[in-house]
């Protein structure tokens, strides 16, 4: 019996590990499900915000501004509002006015993200990103939202750090809104991206806790309909004995966890500029557990709250910085032109 058992013990340690596999993003999870009015005399009705992933701006917008005005500084993961960024030398207005997210309807998927990017048609090299609304917060707290999308703190949802915050997955299995937390290694990386031939480069934009970027290249474009490109990475050790084994200070040290960047569209300069099409159904994640799921005599956090601390500042500062955009972005659509265009259909139609 005891040999048996030492055997079992030396395969344990010698044998291949086991990662865990998490849903980082499911954009099916974000299809516009609420309406939020986007000026004070909005009256139309058509959800425009997502539920789960709404977030408030308006406590840094200032004190010059009504009630009213903040009243409707909220924005969302909804898919309309990711944004297509172009490189410096592409962003033309023609190019920018062109590339645009929209949900996408599919027989498979129900609603995915889809994708235009207007690249330069003059050959040389070029690429662009498509990154949500906001950096994604790692640390926030469980909310209830209502239809309008006021946004008040859950009785149960804890403080985000000590408890499962809004982004990540909901429920043990269950898809993330973009952040996993308790991330050790990183063994691969699986996007589900639907091909129309073009042979333009994918890469995912992962950020970790230290809130560096990774461009992880993912493959090419060139095939037709729904495929899964797979990065593997090539610095995984499969085996213990081969690892460098370290012990690291528990507490306070903050869990690990990454966030979804974005994607990065890479096109050659051989290939065809102008319009290109594509949709995003989810990425997915294996990786190793950076801390085991054990019970702990003393709850360490709930006694000295220094993580509590750290990550609300970090937290405070990311809102911030994504909520002085907003105010920016909401200003400006104050300040469009509401009329229609003199050459407008409707506009001449009236005239006669």
């Amino acid at each position: 019996m005891k040999r048996m058992l030492i055997l079992v013990v030396i395969a344990i340690l010698t044998g291949p590990l086991y990662a865990d596999e998490a849903v980082l993003i499911d954009f099916t999870l974000l299809k516009a499900d609420i309406h939020v009015k986007v000026s004070e005399d909005d009256e139309n009705d058509k959800p425009n915000q997502n539920r789960q992933t709404m977030m408030d701006f308006s406590h840094v917008a200032g004190g010059s501004f009504t009630t009213e005005q903040k009243s409707v500084m909220k924005t969302s993961l909804a898919i309309d509002n990711w944004e297509v960024s172009l490189a410096s030398s592409a962003r033309s207005v023609q190019n920018i006015s062109l590339s645009y997210t929209r949900e996408a309807p599919s027989k498979q998927f129900d609603t995915v993200l889809g994708v235009r990017i207007h690249f330069p048609v003059e050959p040389h090299n070029s690429w662009a990103t498509i990154k949500p609304p906001f950096e994604i917060p790692a640390y926030e707290p469980a909310a209830d939202i209502d239809d309008e999308g006021n946004i008040r703190a859950s009785q149960e949802g804890g403080n985000g750090i000590t408890s499962r915050s809004r982004f990540e997955s909901q429920e043990d299995n269950a898809p993330a809104y973009g952040v996993v937390k308790n991330m050790g290694v990183l063994r691969s990386v699986a996007v589900n991206v639907y091909g129309l031939n073009f042979p333009h480069g994918l890469s995912t934009l992962l950020i970790d806790n230290e809130g560096n970027t990774k461009t992880i290249f993912m493959g090419f474009l060139n095939f037709d309909g729904w495929g899964e490109l797979i990065w593997n990475n090539p610095a995984y050790i499969q085996e213990v004995r081969n690892r460098d084994l370290r012990l690291y200070p528990m507490y306070p040290a903050s869990t690990p966890f990454i966030k979804f960047g974005g994607f990065m569209i890479q096109r050659d300069a051989s290939k065809q500029g102008g319009d290109f099409i594509t949709y995003f159904k989810d990425v997915r994640i294996i990786y190793d557990k950076a801390v085991l799921d054990t019970e702990r005599d003393i709850e360490d956090e709930a006694l000295w709250e220094i993580i509590l601390t750290r990550e609300t500042a970090r937290k405070v500062w990311e809102m911030e910085r994504f909520g002085q955009n907003q105010v920016l972005r909401y200003l400006e659509s104050q300040k469009k032109a509401t009329e229609l265009p003199f050459d407008h259909p409707d506009r001449q139609q009236d005239q006669r």
